[in-house]
């Protein structure tokens, strides 16, 4: 790839995504701000999926890269989007999964945002949970766009953020809803190869919550595909999901300790937090109430969450 170096470099990483990856390519090509590359990240595929990124290399080689790991193996969510961001020339990056898509203007809106905004490291905004793409009738009311559950178009100063990432883990962003300086990502060493997934956005996110100022924005411009091939849904068939919780809280214990983090409110939600997964009963009615509220949300279409623009 040659000439200037972009603004902003897209990493899109996929496993076995055929059925889904030209609809995320297709969104970054549709975005109404140019000034990007495209970093196709494939984490061991072996279906059509491979050759479907190899094939849009091909055909727009001045903007898209596509990227594997050694030997085509696979290692997971957090090492795919490093690699992405080692090869990445942008002094943005802006994260997308092969099964999700951009609303148009994501790129544009928050491109302005950030360099609106010197001090934030990054912008990020509300995602929309989207079931209506299957088509199914039994689907079509079902779309909600989560709560922001912190004041819309603010810049939240660290590491009040983490604190309330903690506390209602439901109001955390979705990684492709972000936007994020790329030396805030070298400087807080990117996400955790040992999350393979799940869990894994969330680390990211403490590390730059608790040192740098972060945007929130109302407005959401991101879909958020729900299926059931999806990492989230299978964790939660396995029952494995409080495991990963538990992992995440562990792995955030040790960094704040190594950190020197003495913030009461962080310190507070994090022992609560640990707390709560050491009681199974309180956790799982915990969890019970997280789902009826998210019945809830779904039933009034996440009215109130952010706007879809």
């Amino acid at each position: 790839m040659t000439g200037t170096r972009p603004l902003v470099s897209v990493v899109v990483i996929f496993l076995d995504e055929e059925a889904f990856l030209e609809d995320a390519i297709q969104s970054v090509l549709d975005q109404t701000y140019g000034d990007w590359e495209l970093l196709l990240v494939d984490d061991g595929s072996t279906d059509r999926s491979r050759e479907m990124a190899r094939g849009y290399e091909a055909r727009i080689p001045e903007k898209v890269r596509y990227l594997r790991h050694p030997d085509g193996r696979n290692l997971g969510m957090s090492a795919s989007r490093n690699l992405g961001i080692r090869n990445a020339r942008g002094a943005y990056v802006a994260f997308l999964d092969g099964d999700d898509v951009w609303l148009h203007e994501k790129l544009e809106v928050q491109v302005a945002l950030l360099d609106s905004q010197p001090e934030a490291a990054m912008v990020y905004g509300p995602a929309q949970w989207w079931y209506s793409w299957s088509g199914n009738n039994r689907d079509g009311g079902r779309d909600f766009i989560h709560e922001l559950g912190v004041p819309g178009d603010s810049l939240v100063m660290p590491p009040s953020l983490l604190a309330a990432f903690l506390t209602d883990e439901g109001i955390s962003p979705c990684t492709c809803s972000v936007l994020v300086r790329r030396d805030v990502l070298d400087r807080v060493g990117g996400f955790e190869n040992a999350f393979r997934g799940l869990y894994e956005d969330q680390v990211l996110f403490a590390k730059i919550c608790l040192e740098f100022p972060v945007f929130a924005s109302s407005a959401c411009h991101y879909r958020y595909r729900q299926h059931d091939r999806s990492a989230l849904a299978a964790a939660e068939r396995t029952g494995t999901r409080s495991q990963a919780r538990r992992m995440f809280l562990e792995w955030l214990t040790a960094y704040v300790d190594n950190h020197g983090v003495t913030d009461r409110e962080v310190l507070r939600a994090l022992r609560h937090e640990r707390g709560r997964q050491r009681r199974p009963i309180l956790r799982a009615a915990v969890d019970r109430g997280s789902a009826l509220i998210a019945g809830v949300r779904r039933s009034v279409h996440g009215q109130g969450g952010g706007s879809v623009r």
